[in-house]
């Protein structure tokens, strides 16, 4: 993976280039490397400072998703290698399985509520991806895990939506699910 991305213009806000070069670095030693220090949850947890004529943040999210799918695939590997196929099936089948159980609550009821006060998710919005994904897990639905990744969800205040962090917590696992598979 390039460490040298496009950069928006000298007024406009982009990641630090230093902070993205410097993680994409530590990302490739250990995917090089297999340094256990390191995993695809150090990817989606990923943040950088802004500046000035950065790099382009969508440029660099796109990558971190690419590389996020190469954790996941070796990570699938290793695992297959390690304990057989049978066992990853069945761990993923169980993941999949404690996902599933959040998306079976009834709309309006599937994460916490945001507090008092705080930024939420719009409870309609998120639930509509949950439906999608009950189709995903249940009917075989066509999506991607870019389709998650890329949710985008209406803002409300405190108890009127869903907390965001949880759901965001939800989302990378989700994703990570559907990335481990081929």
């Amino acid at each position: 993976m390039s460490t040298s991305f496009q950069r928006v213009g000298r007024f406009s806000i982009g990641y630090n280039p230093r902070e993205v070069d410097e993680f994409l670095a530590r990302a490739r030693t250990a995917y090089e490397g297999r340094d256990p220090g390191f995993s695809g949850a150090d990817i989606t947890s990923a943040s950088f400072g802004t500046e000035r004529g950065g790099y382009d943040m969508r440029v660099v999210d796109e990558a971190l998703d690419r590389l996020s799918d190469a954790f996941a695939l070796q990570a699938r590997d290793d695992a297959i290698a390690e304990h057989g196929e049978q066992a990853w099936i069945a761990e993923l089948t169980e993941r999949a399985e404690v996902l599933k159980e959040r998306l079976e609550r009834p709309a309006g009821q599937r994460f916490a509520p945001g507090a008092a006060g705080e930024p939420s998710y719009d409870k309609g919005d998120v639930d509509a991806l949950c439906d999608q994904l009950v189709a995903y897990f249940t009917e075989g639905l066509p999506m991607s895990v870019d389709d998650v990744r890329r949710a985008a969800f209406r803002r409300r205040k405190g108890e009127d939506g869903y907390r965001e962090a949880v759901v965001d917590v939800y989302l990378d696992h989700v994703a990570d699910v559907m990335a481990s598979v081929p």
